[in-house]
């Protein structure tokens, strides 16, 4: 059989050349090998250098890889049990997806405690990659973004609520999904591992909802979650300042995440590589500078530094004012909900973005932008 016939190294580098034809790929270096012999079994990285792009039946992934079905499900219940798989029921049988770097095998493996992994060298490496040359391109560059900044919505003015979409409404997305589940965050999971962790919560703190949650709940990555407790997850990270990120989807959203700029990849790409990582919310901050008095405290708050406190007149600290960078600012509300005078709130962007209609569209866009469509051609 052919999955027999490849030298070791062979199959791996296979495997990473595999996954990199993924809308969000991967950047084949040496330091995504060592992640990838710590996750993937050798048998397994066979398999997964040959897996269909779609996902497909184990009988299509037989025909693909040349695994006999019988081995094949052995190897894709200890694939799915690590989350370098995603299976999902249906219509009497089960489609398999070969999981993807991002969003996928680096959040699954940071979602749960396990002493069947090596994590701290995994956080290490999975930390080192997220630096090196290209991943965040990668990872954020297409103009279709993976993440939707959702605003903090009681800050939406009342004249516009009306106009306010579905996509737009984190608790509305949480009700229409009747329930989902809750993990670690998987970046400060990974954070904790390095010794960098802020106090911000870890545990049951990150929801996912709908099929995602259904697997995640199935193979130990999430527990459930009624919709209350995840309204309450919302109301009390929002307390704290994090900031609001789904899927950048109009429909069936798979996940809302609280993050912060301290340990969340996203955030940080944007921080450290100025790589714009989530398509902004509809609203942009705008102070009112007859109120502000120039504290700071939404500059402070701002988990990406698009405020910044200008003398109005230089050299007169009363005339200190705050001002928001359009460009960089992602709209999610954490300054205005920390501003004691209110003297700073939400106004719609002039130009108004409509996400994907769902995920097999955004992936579809991005494929295309990254000139990839031709790998979903089978």
């Amino acid at each position: 059989m052919g999955h027999l016939t490849m030298a070791k190294d062979e199959v791996y580098r296979a495997l990473a050349e595999r996954l990199g034809k993924n809308p969000v790929g991967a950047v084949v270096n040496e330091t995504l090998m060592k992640i990838l012999y710590i996750l993937y079994g050798e048998p397994e990285a066979a398999i997964g250098s040959k897996f269909p792009m779609r996902p497909a039946t184990i009988g299509k992934i037989s025909e693909k890889t040349g695994f006999s079905i019988e081995e094949l499900k052995v190897h894709l219940e200890k694939m799915a049990q690590k989350g370098l798989v995603a299976d999902f029921p249906r219509k009497g049988e089960t489609l398999y997806h070969l999981s993807p770097l991002v969003v996928g095998w680096f959040e699954y493996t940071f979602m749960r405690v396990t002493d069947r992994l090596p994590m701290a060298d995994l956080a290490r490496l999975f930390n080192d990659y997220h630096h090196e040359k290209g991943v965040a391109e990668e990872f954020f560059g297409a103009e279709t973004k993976m993440f939707n900044v959702l605003p903090y919505e009681d800050h939406i003015p009342p004249e516009v609520q009306s106009e306010v979409l579905t996509y737009e409404r984190a608790s509305q997305m949480i009700r229409d999904s009747g329930g989902g589940s809750l993990s670690m965050c998987y970046c400060r999971h990974q954070a904790r591992h390095m010794g960098k962790a802020c106090d911000n919560p870890v545990e049951d703190v990150c929801t996912s909802l709908g099929k995602a949650s259904e697997f995640l709940i199935r193979r130990g990555f999430a527990r459930p979650a009624a919709v209350d407790e995840l309204l309450r997850v919302l109301e009390k990270t929002e307390s704290l300042g994090l900031v609001h990120i789904g899927d950048n989807v109009r429909n069936n959203p798979a996940f809302i995440c609280h993050c912060c700029g301290c340990c969340c990849g996203v955030l940080r790409s944007i921080n450290e590589s100025g790589i714009m990582s989530v398509h902004p919310g509809n609203f942009i901050p705008l102070a009112d500078h007859e109120k502000c008095a120039g504290c700071g405290i939404c500059a402070q708050r701002c988990h990406i530094g698009a405020i910044e406190i200008i003398e109005t007149v230089p050299g007169d600290k009363k005339s200190r004012r705050a001002f928001v960078k359009e460009d960089l600012c992602i709209g999610c509300g954490v300054c205005l909900a920390g501003c004691k005078k209110e003297s700073i709130g939400f106004i719609r962007r002039k130009t108004i973005h409509i996400p994907p209609k769902n995920t097999k569209e955004q992936m579809m866009q991005i494929a295309a932008q990254k000139e990839r469509l031709k790998n979903f051609i089978e």
